[in-house]
């Protein structure tokens, strides 16, 4: 495949068709934790971005390595993404009704394992899009997933930066909030999957 304008476009239509989970979870982030500050923006947007541009990546050599394997796997991706969604987002409700206001000592934080989890689970069904880059040759393939990844990181600030400024007007009630918009997200991955 060249890489013209159809190549990028593709590309950058796949970047942010894949962002969207991610888009809403960097939401509910920002609903989360509405003091983050801009570094801290940056390495979580960043965390989705390197996943969302990895698990094309894996799923490109998946396929070209072990395609049947692979296969397999990919009927538990829906319920892998739901349990690990469903979690996060219970968790978040009951630490919401824990957390004070933003400026008070025991505001919970986002922490880098459950920000892990979370790019992981908005990324698994990204494996998938492996075999949409499949006739394409390493170097594209790699061009793709960086791609991805752009979009992705700017597509997530810009949630975080929304759930920010939500989250400081709704102060305590914003985690619940973001934990029923994870547990939705782990919802819509799973039934979509089946239709």
């Amino acid at each position: 495949m060249e890489l013209g304008i159809e190549f990028f476009f593709t590309a950058f239509l796949l970047g942010i068709g894949l962002a969207m989970d991610a888009f809403s979870v960097s939401l509910a982030n920002g609903l989360k934790e509405p003091c983050m500050s801009a570094p801290k923006m940056c390495g979580v947007a960043g965390v989705f971005a390197f996943f969302q541009g990895l698990m094309p990546m894996l799923g490109w050599v998946c396929i070209h390595t072990v395609v049947q394997y692979f296969t397999a796997f990919e009927a538990w991706i829906p319920w892998i993404a739901l349990a690990l969604l469903s979690y996060i987002g219970i968790k978040m409700i009951l630490d919401a009704r824990r957390e004070g206001e933003c400026g008070s000592e025991d505001f919970r934080r986002i922490g880098i394992v459950m920000l892990a989890v979370q790019g992981v689970a908005t990324s698994i069904d990204a494996l998938s899009v492996g075999f949409t880059i499949a006739d394409r040759g390493p170097i594209e393939a790699l061009i793709t997933a960086v791609l991805i990844a752009a979009v992705t990181f700017v597509i997530c600030l810009g949630g975080i930066l929304i759930g920010r400024k939500v989250g400081t007007c709704l102060a305590g009630r914003a985690g619940i909030f973001g934990g029923i918009i994870l547990i939705f997200i782990g919802l819509e991955i799973f039934i979509t999957s089946f239709l």
